[in-house]
């Protein structure tokens, strides 16, 4: 019998929204404007067309133009979407239903083989304003990613336990020792962790000692942090591992193995109680029922915050 995961994505929710197609529905006279092509105005370009091999006799569609605000890297079609020009993805399944993701490439459409072309338009324009604000998010995620990309050098900053650590090259050592400033002006860094490196390492020498670092510090708090909880959910872990998965923080098995994201170091002891609580109240609740969050609830009251906060979180990736 297979073993049963579950495990916490970085957003802490499902990034799909499905929608019923609507088998019954046609495309609205107002979207038929007089382009010479009898094709609606959100179809149409002055770009050659080509012809979908799904539905070979439905309408043409163009190429998106690259007039789109929001594009997808595989667009293969392109819509108004509240008076935004979103260029999205569709690809054609087996499935029943109109199915809609959101992801960091934009917006991909999963369509049955038999819906028309006037379905999958009505479905985007009901979600049109989930759409819009999802794209929104992503973007300004994006933009919050790149603002936390570290200059692997000497000086550089990067957050650890929620506070930011100043790197300093330093030869005479050997690997990472963290030194604390306990005089510290208010809301300057009093962190410095000192790595046994030259001053002409490069960027890549000085990721990876830090990042290798980080890893230790990880496990080890974690494991601690394991067994703080562990003790107090009446639940047994066979190990902790580290995780280096692309979209989830962590994750659980009815073996009883925990595995967390080390990255999740950077963040303060609080997120990271949230999701070691979280991964070890699957051994007990394996779902996302009213009981599991009780179990949750019961080690950590107010963990509501610590949620909220991983949905918008930014953490070098680099």
């Amino acid at each position: 019998m297979a073993h049963q995961q579950l495990a916490l994505p970085w957003w802490d929710d499902e990034p799909t929204l499905e929608t019923a197609p609507a088998p019954n529905s046609s495309i609205s006279a107002n979207y038929l404007q007089s382009n010479g092509h009898g094709l609606p105005s959100f179809m149409y370009s002055h770009t050659p067309a080509f012809i979908d091999e799904a539905h070979p006799a439905a309408s043409p569609f163009p190429p998106p133009s690259t007039r789109a605000i929001f594009r997808h890297p595989q667009a293969s079609y392109e819509m108004s979407l509240g008076g935004v020009l979103v260029a999205f993805e569709l690809k054609r399944l087996k499935r029943k239903s109109i199915g809609m993701v959101v992801g960091t490439d934009g917006l991909s459409v999963r369509a049955p083989r038999w819906a028309g072309w006037s379905e999958i338009e009505q479905a985007l324009r009901e979600k049109s304003r989930w759409v819009c604000t999802k794209l929104h998010e992503q973007q300004e995620q994006r933009q919050r990613q790149k603002a936390a990309q570290i200059d692997w050098k000497e000086g550089a900053a990067f957050p650890y336990l929620g506070e930011q650590v100043i790197l300093v090259l330093d030869p005479r050592i050997n690997g990472g020792q963290l030194h604390e400033d306990t005089m510290a002006l208010p809301a300057m860094p009093r962190f410095t962790l000192h790595i046994g490196l030259p001053q002409n390492a490069s960027p890549e020498q000085i990721r990876d000692m830090v990042n290798a670092w980080i890893q230790r510090q990880a496990l080890e708090l974690f494991q601690a942090r394991v067994d703080h909880f562990a003790d107090q959910l009446k639940v047994s872990v066979r190990c902790v591992k580290l995780s280096h998965a692309k979209t989830r923080w962590g994750s659980a098995s009815t073996q009883g193995v925990i595995r967390l994201h080390w990255r999740l170091v950077h963040f303060s002891q609080a997120i990271i109680d949230y999701v070691v609580a979280h991964e070890l109240s699957h051994l007990r609740e394996m779902n996302h029922s009213s009981r599991f969050w009780d179990v949750v609830a019961s080690v950590l009251p107010e963990y509501s915050q610590a949620k909220e906060h991983l949905r918008t979180a930014v953490i070098p990736d680099n």
